[in-house]
């Protein structure tokens, strides 16, 4: 049994279409929300997004400048071909799979252990909530455990791994300059300037490298628990 033939397993193209799904879901309902303002924003802080006299586009814009909508986004898209052609394989979707499992992961940490104290959610932006901080980040990584692709995470692509999310970086960052709001606080430069932002922007970096070291790892443990022909 060729890693194509186990790879494109009928239960794995469910399990990738069912994480897909998942995510769309989430980022329909949350895009759905933002475009038609149904929950004016509550902020107060003008140096954080979600301005509540700000119109449709201003809010668009905000929409995609929060790393939790990026994630989705890279999870849903990467699942979605992968539900395709379960068989797709080339370095740089190596590095866009582990890039799924790395800021999906991140987004549900960062979320849930710092954010989600002081989260104001109310009708269906709870929902919308927990389909993308809770629903895919959970069920990404157990499907990438489950279902692989095994044998993918090096330190090539964990190097390349970084390029995404270092592209948002910038543009939140460049963004926040223009318009002196930002989408977390840990990036605010307004509230507390760039050396402090910097260095929480590195460790952010350093907390990446060690999750996809432990990706790898366990990667590694479930190939030699699984027969060598399960693995790729």
């Amino acid at each position: 049994m060729t890693a194509d033939t186990v790879n494109a397993a009928p239960w794995r193209r469910l399990l990738f279409a069912l994480n897909a799904l998942v995510a769309w879901a989430g980022l329909a309902l949350s895009f759905g929300l933002t475009v038609l303002g149904t929950y004016p924003s509550e902020n107060t802080d003008p140096t954080m997004l979600g301005n509540p006299e700000q119109g449709v586009i201003g809010r668009v814009l905000d929409f995609f400048t929060y790393f939790t909508h990026w994630s989705n986004i890279i999870v849903a898209v990467v699942m979605t071909m992968l539900a395709i052609n379960p068989t797709r394989n080339s370095f740089w979707f190596r590095v866009v799979r582990l890039d799924a499992l790395l800021m999906i992961t991140v987004t549900g940490i960062i979320y849930n252990a710092i954010l989600a104290a002081n989260a104001k959610n109310q009708g269906l932006e709870v929902l919308s909530n927990f389909l993308e901080h809770v629903a895919t980040p959970a069920l990404t990584f157990a499907i990438w455990l489950v279902a692989g692709p095994r044998g993918w995470i090096n330190w090539r692509t964990i190097w390349a791994a970084l390029i995404i999310p270092i592209v948002w970086l910038v543009w939140a960052l460049a963004r926040g300059a223009v318009i002196d709001a930002y989408p977390y606080g840990f990036l605010n430069v307004a509230a507390y300037g760039y050396p402090t932002v910097l260095l929480n922007v590195l460790y952010i970096i350093i907390m990446a490298i060690i999750l996809c070291l432990i990706f790898w790892g366990l990667d590694w443990v479930v190939r030699k628990m699984v027969p060598e022909k399960e693995t790729n």
